[in-house]
Order: structure tokens, then C-alpha cells, then sequence
């Protein structure tokens, strides 16, 4: 994944709006960012879908129990990618 991404003022009102895709740290920023202040058609439109499952097991550690509950109830492919999901 390459290129630069720049949230709206809706998920990224403070701090930095500009990610490096390209760089791990900034991306997982992002995702974090996204998955936190997002809403739901944030979530389908700024994360990449296959990405996001293959990190999942990662992002899931850097957010809340809330965000991971939420994110895990509101997309099944996140919860089979956990190494707990029944």
C-alpha cells in the first residue's frame, strides 16, 4: 500500500491528518485513528477492507476493548482472524 491519505475533519479533528501509507507506524496510526473517531462509512471507505483483516490481529491490541467489541460485532472477518474467536 502506497501513497498518502488525509482524514476529515470529522475522524482526525486534532493532531495529524496525513498519513504515509507506505510507512507501517503511520498506517496502524491511522487505522487506529479511523477506527476510533470514524463512522461507519469512514470504516469502509478509508480502511481497505483486506488490509484491515490482515492487520487486525495487531490493531485489535492498540485499541480499545469497546472499538474491538464494535469493530469485531459490525464486520464477522475480524472476529475469525482473532486468535480467541470461537
Amino acid at each position: 500500500m502506497q501513497g498518502r491519505i488525509e482524514l476529515p475533519l470529522h475522524v482526525a479533528w486534532s493532531g495529524l491528518r496525513a498519513y504515509g501509507l507506505d510507512r507501517p507506524r503511520q498506517r496502524m496510526s491511522l487505522y487506529r485513528t479511523v477506527l476510533a473517531e470514524g463512522q461507519c462509512d469512514d470504516l469502509i471507505t478509508l480502511l481497505g477492507g483486506d488490509l484491515l483483516v490482515a492487520r487486525w490481529p495487531v490493531l485489535r491490541t492498540l485499541v480499545s476493548r469497546h472499538i474491538r467489541l464494535v469493530g469485531e460485532d459490525a464486520f464477522p472477518a475480524l472476529a475469525r482472524r482473532t486468535p480467541t474467536a470461537a
